[in-house]
């Protein structure tokens, strides 16, 4: 490499930069370049270079390196996964050299790597100084920081649809996550939640007592970029609906069930694991069916076979719980426009169906 000095970039997915930047800036002695906000560029970049085939956080993940080493970054991090888009690395690397880029590249995010032995030793390779007792330290608050992200989005997403002021949740949404940037220990991250808590229950929301209900599940990636879903949750909301989904990073490192304990949430609908997110899709809608959501939204990327396998399963919970679900496959060639109608179209049913119960308990 000709740069001397080490510039280290990652993809994106949702908010969670702001715990990857953390971590690096109290481990690793590298400059970070964190790619610019995902765009439509990002994903045609992404889309130029990349197989037909291969499934779209490949192609968001590529477009973010591509954006990011033409910024200056010369030291790449793989965003791994539970399926064969952890075997990706090998192929953008090669896509990436091919272009003729100059840059260092690890992969450190696969689902066997992700605790905090493994992990320390990729990054003590990275800093000799590195101690195991320092590493821990900022590993442990790295996912404090993607813990208190999750709970206060949560109660965004439950509850930004039914905002008196509009702007309300997203102004002070990007004040919490700025203030958040200025962590420096455990005391800091409880003073920040505490104190935005408080004041995102602040709020004043117009919310009624039973609300149109829709939960989210899916490929996680899709499920927790917004960008790559079209900003599904967002949708929703506009029209006044309480969204729940379980995916998030504090879910998948500290909360997940294990995958007997997922089959055996969903009952007769699955026997054995379906691999990725696949199980856990299945187990998460018959339970928000049987919590009596009004329906289900299930996302993809295009051609993800776990999700594809869960598929059979979800419409059978949807015809013997009488709940729709709505499916989406994403890909780069998918229309913002038809994403909208359909929503729409799906809105207008759940409203239609809560109609009909109405005149049921009348009569």
């Amino acid at each position: 490499m000709t740069s001397k000095e080490k510039i280290i970039s990652f993809p994106h997915m949702g908010n969670y930069y702001i715990a990857i930047e953390f971590l690096i800036k109290h481990t690793l002695n590298m400059k970070i370049l964190t790619p610019p906000p995902i765009t439509k560029k990002t994903l045609e970049l992404g889309s130029k270079y990349s197989p037909d085939f291969v499934c779209v956080p490949f192609k968001y993940n590529l477009g973010n390196y591509i954006e990011a080493l033409e910024k200056g970054a010369n030291f790449l991090v793989q965003a791994g996964g539970g399926c064969r888009f952890g075997y990706y690395g090998e192929i953008q690397e090669q896509i990436l050299r091919d272009l003729g880029y100059d840059f260092e590249f690890i992969s450190i995010l696969n689902a066997e790597d992700m605790n905090p032995f493994s992990v320390y030793g990729i990054f003590k390779k990275l800093n000799q100084k590195l101690s195991f007792t320092k590493f821990t330290y900022y590993f442990a608050l790295t996912l404090k920081i993607a813990e208190i992200i999750d709970k206060i989005e949560e109660y965004i997403r439950e509850n930004i649809g039914f905002e008196v002021k509009e702007g309300s949740f997203e102004q002070l949404q990007k004040d919490f996550l700025n203030r958040l940037k200025t962590v420096k220990g455990f005391r800091d991250i409880d003073k920040i939640y505490k104190k935005y808590n408080i004041l995102f229950r602040n709020i004043e929301i117009n919310k009624p007592k039973n609300p149109i209900k829709v939960g989210v599940v899916g490929e996680l990636y899709v499920v927790m970029e917004p960008f790559s879903n079209y900003f599904i949750e967002k949708e929703l909301a506009k029209k006044g609906i309480q969204i729940t989904r379980f995916i998030t990073v504090t879910y998948l490192f500290k909360n997940h069930p294990k995958e007997k304990e997922l089959i055996k949430f969903s009952g007769k609908y699955l026997k054995y694991a379906i691999g990725a997110d696949g199980t856990d899709s299945v187990a998460r809608t018959k339970q928000l069916a049987e919590a009596g959501y009004d329906g289900v939204i299930h996302v993809k990327p295009f051609g993800c076979t776990p999700e594809v396998n869960a598929m059979p399963m979800l419409q059978n919970i949807s015809n013997d719980y009488k709940m729709p679900v709505l499916y989406f496959s994403f890909d780069s060639q998918t229309s913002e426009t038809g994403i909208k109608t359909r929503l729409e179209a799906f809105y207008d049913m759940l409203l239609m169906k809560r109609e009909k119960q109405k005149w049921k308990k009348v009569i």
